[in-house]
């Protein structure tokens, strides 16, 4: 029986979903679940890992059932993740000692603070890429052996092993017997040289990271192991890994030196494709892998902002100013303009190009005037203000302005949100026909190491818009919408 189609597991922040590919690329079928967020302490970010467990297998056979194909005849399994956030688990058992900690998570904020000072931050850029912040694992990860009792001791004598989501789902897949991840989800981890493509002795000595935690790293089409019996009707190969973000650009098929895309969920991630090259931003952006194909590096330069839809569901949940996320679309075109408020969204710090764990959420401008609908559109503005931020930051750093954007993620299905970053970019703005190009990404590159596909070529005609906006402010309208955001923004970070 031919083994036509392809099983995505996207793991991320909030949600969990697992989608059965044709060989069109096409959804044949998908399962998806929220689970619960844990907030510890005031900057803190947890997971229950064994709901994301319970989640993925649930989510997948849910998606295999309903596809009608059955697992016989899945070519392959491609997992994509929230990336950053971190586990450590006991390899006898399986069991985490200590909840996720999520990319979010801003605890180690202090021990980051204290290696700037040291004078240690040119260094680790110019080792992994990447600055010396929270966000990324490394810290996490240090965190977690010096404060769960006999952690630091269990690891040194090799009992216990560490991961990213996608690390401990391929653990937990293959019935513990593959400790593995892939070049993108490794390259998070402050550990990982970007450049030597290997982990980084002298990295894991600065945060005091055994090495004898770290998992094997591999290509992103690669058959890192097969799944254990029972799981589902037939043993499948995980075929594909990538973190969420770079899935996301290779779902998008932006495969030539100079494309971007910028996905929309919980934060917004734009990933610029700088080809063999691995730029080193003087602007605070990161410098990322985007693949790895047949030992092959492309890279990315990277902005990361950490509150996009994050706000909308603030704006939901939080202050009850909308019910549903998609209000805030027609909110948005039933008001002239924001009214001068401005949201600067930094719930939990503010990330690339700033770099300011220590920011917090500001709304300026607001009078008597203002509406529940001005709040939601301050908070779509916000969103494209900060991509506006990333691209001037990339322009800086010697790239060309990109001639298209290409986006995804949740929040790219609002119409007035595209148009609105087409204007402020001042380029068009590119939207797919199947907004989950992260799914897609890693079920592209599972089918390339099963086969189902054949190369990138043949991936990039299997991308498809389905519409395009393009930029139509005036120069004259745009300045002073800028000269807001930039006051309001000096304003939070002072």
């Amino acid at each position: 029986m031919a083994k036509t189609h392809i099983l995505a597991i996207d793991q991320g922040t909030t949600s969990t979903r697992s989608i059965v590919f044709d060989a069109s690329a096409t959804r044949v079928a998908s399962g998806q679940t929220e689970f619960a967020q844990h907030y510890p302490a005031p900057g803190w970010v947890e997971h229950d890992p064994e709901d994301i467990w319970r989640d993925v297998l649930a989510t997948a056979r849910q998606a295999i059932a309903d596809s009608g194909v059955g697992a016989e005849r899945i070519a392959g399994i491609g997992i994509t993740n929230q990336r950053e956030t971190t586990l450590v688990w006991d390899r006898a058992t399986g069991k985490p000692i200590h909840n996720a900690i999520v990319w979010q998570d801003r605890r180690t904020a202090e021990t980051c603070a204290r290696l700037k000072a040291d004078g240690h931050e040119n260094d680790v850029r110019a080792r992994t890429g990447l600055l010396l912040d929270p966000y990324f694992s490394g810290t996490k990860l240090a965190w977690i052996l010096d404060h769960v009792d006999g952690a630091r001791a269990r690891a040194e004598a090799g009992e216990l092993a560490f991961g990213t989501i996608d690390s401990f789902l391929l653990w937990r897949l293959t019935g513990g017997k593959v400790h593995g991840t892939d070049v993108t989800n490794a390259s998070r981890t402050l550990l990982w040289n970007i450049r030597d493509g290997c982990w980084d002795e002298q990295m894991c000595q600065l945060l005091d990271v055994p090495m004898s935690l770290l998992p094997e790293v591999h290509d992103n089409a690669h058959i890192f192991g097969h799944t254990a019996d029972g799981l589902f009707d037939a043993s499948i190969p995980i075929a594909g890994i990538a973190g969420d973000q770079q899935a996301a650009l290779f779902g998008q098929a932006c495969f030539a030196r100079g494309m971007a895309k910028s996905t929309y969920g919980t934060g917004c991630f734009m990933l610029l494709n700088t080809g063999e090259e691995a730029i080193a931003s003087e602007n605070r952006l990161l410098t990322t892998p985007a693949y790895r194909l047949n030992g092959r590096t492309t890279y990315a330069l990277e902005g990361s902002i950490f509150v996009a839809g994050a706000a909308i569901k603030w704006l939901r949940d939080g202050i009850g100013v909308i019910t549903h996320a998609s209000e805030t679309n027609d909110m948005a075109t039933e008001v002239p303009d924001s009214h001068g408020v401005y949201m600067v969204p930094a719930f939990v710090g503010l990330g690339a190009p700033h770099w300011d764990p220590d920011a917090r959420a500001a709304i300026f401008g607001l009078t008597l005037g203002a509406t529940q609908a001005h709040l939601a559109r301050a908070a779509l503005e916000a969103v494209g203000y900060q991509t506006m931020d990333l691209v001037e930051a990339m322009v800086a750093d010697g790239s060309a302005r990109p001639a298209t954007m290409r986006v995804d993620g949740g929040m790219a299905a609002n119409d007035w949100l595209c148009g609105f970053l087409a204007d402020l970019l001042e380029v068009p703005v590119e939207r797919p026909d199947d907004l989950e190009t992260t799914a897609r990404g890693a079920a592209f590159h599972a089918g390339l190491a099963t086969g189902v596909w054949s190369g990138l070529d043949e991936l990039e005609r299997l991308w498809s818009r389905e519409q395009c906006f393009e930029p139509k402010m005036t120069a004259e309208a745009r300045a002073p919408l800028i000269a807001g955001w930039r006051d309001a923004l000096r304003r939070t970070l002072a």
